[in-house]
Formats: C-alpha cells, sequence, structure tokens
C-alpha cells in the first residue's frame, strides 16, 4: 500500500517528536493548525506502521486545527487511525509524546543506546521516575493536568515501537525544552524541577 498526503500550505505536520510552540509563537503561528503523528515508515515503499497500543487500540495519532478533519481523512483512507482534537487536548497529547521520547532515549542511552523495548523492560524504574519528573514539570509550566495512567500508555506505546534504537539527539526540540526549564528555575534561585533529568544529561555530557 501506498500512502501519499497532500497537506494544505497552512497545516503543519509534527514530525520530529519535539517541542515546537516557542518556535510557532516566535513567528505568530501560535494557532497553527498541526498534526501529532503516531506512524512510522521503516523505508520508501513499506505498509505504515500505526500507532496502536494495547492501552490505545483507536489510535494515537491526533490532528488539531481547521484542516484537521480533512487530514484524518486522508489517514483514514490510508488505513492509518487519526483523531481531531481541540487545542488543550492536543497540547496534552503532544507533551505526552515529548515527555515519551525525551525519557526513553535518555534512559536508553545512558545503557549505551538499547532499544526502546529494552528501555520499557528492564529499566523500566529509571523510565518511570523520568516520566513521573518530566510531566509533572510540563504540568506546571503550562498550567495543565494530565489525564490518569500516563506512565502504562507511553511504556505501551514503548513496545509497539520496540525494536527501535536510542540516543540523544535533536536536543534543542526535545529535552532542550525540560532543560530551559531547569536553567529558568536555577536563575530565579528556585529548585531544579527536572533534577534527574539534569543529573543524566550532565552524566552523558549533552549539557
Amino acid at each position: 500500500m501506498t500512502l501519499k498526503l497532500f497537506f494544505n500550505p497552512h497545516l503543519l505536520l509534527d514530525g520530529t517528536n519535539g517541542m515546537i510552540e516557542p518556535w510557532l509563537e516566535s513567528k505568530g503561528l501560535s494557532d497553527a493548525n498541526q498534526v501529532l503523528a503516531y506512524f512510522a515508515v521503516s523505508k520508501l515503499g513499506e505498509t505504515p506502521i500505526d500507532g496502536k497500543t494495547d492501552t490505545n487500540p483507536e489510535g494515537l495519532t491526533a490532528a488539531y486545527g481547521k484542516w484537521a478533519p480533512a487530514v484524518a481523512e486522508r489517514l483514514h483512507a490510508g488505513g492509518l487511525s487519526c483523531k481531531v482534537l481541540g487545542k488543550e487536548a492536543f497540547q496534552k497529547q503532544m507533551l505526552e509524546k515529548l515527555i515519551w521520547i525525551c525519557s526513553v532515549m535518555l534512559v536508553g542511552a545512558r545503557h549505551g543506546g538499547v532499544s526502546v523495548g529494552v528501555v520499557e523492560k528492564e529499566f523500566r524504574s529509571e523510565f518511570s521516575s523520568l516520566i513521573a519528573e518530566l510531566a509533572s514539570a510540563a504540568a506546571i509550566e503550562k498550567g495543565l493536568t494530565f489525564e490518569e495512567a500516563m506512565e502504562d500508555r507511553l511504556c505501551a506505546y514503548s513496545r509497539a515501537v520496540a525494536h527501535f534504537p536510542t540516543a540523544v539527539k535533536e536536543f534543542k526540540w526535545r529535552n532542550g525544552w525540560f532543560y530551559s526549564l531547569s536553567e529558568k528555575a536555577k536563575a530565579q534561585n528556585k529548585p531544579d524541577p527536572c533534577p534527574l533529568h539534569t543529573e543524566w544529561l550532565k552524566e552523558l555530557k549533552v549539557v
């Protein structure tokens, strides 16, 4: 099956697993249409792997904005799932995915770049601790409350993409956002909201 998506030029597709809100705001695009893509294609021509898990069998991909229904329709036509969400619900899911990528990649990297599945199976305690820490920091920074059972959802997604390798990369768009919260707290003589995250970044000499 070949999946072809034709996006309106005013639609922003977020395929980086990153925090792009500050960049959007700096460009006057805080209400830009967005897609949170929970699907992957291993290589050109292969069937896309949908982001369906044992906790979210309906799929995790979501779209927000004026053109969201059109994007969802195209993805459905290609055999992929996609939910249309309001702004706050979309923001929560975006932050959850950011927490996932920042947590699983950092834990995996400090254990030699093991796969996502190994992190979830063998280093669950570290993974869980980092998820909780980053979720708390994000909730306070954004003034929102996440849905319960985030850890279960993120571990389920880890099992769905268990073969993916781990590495801390695209720092500015991923872990860099949480580190900026730590730096802001330090400048204000406040406790680090992400002490474990900061410690492990320094351990790997990322910062």
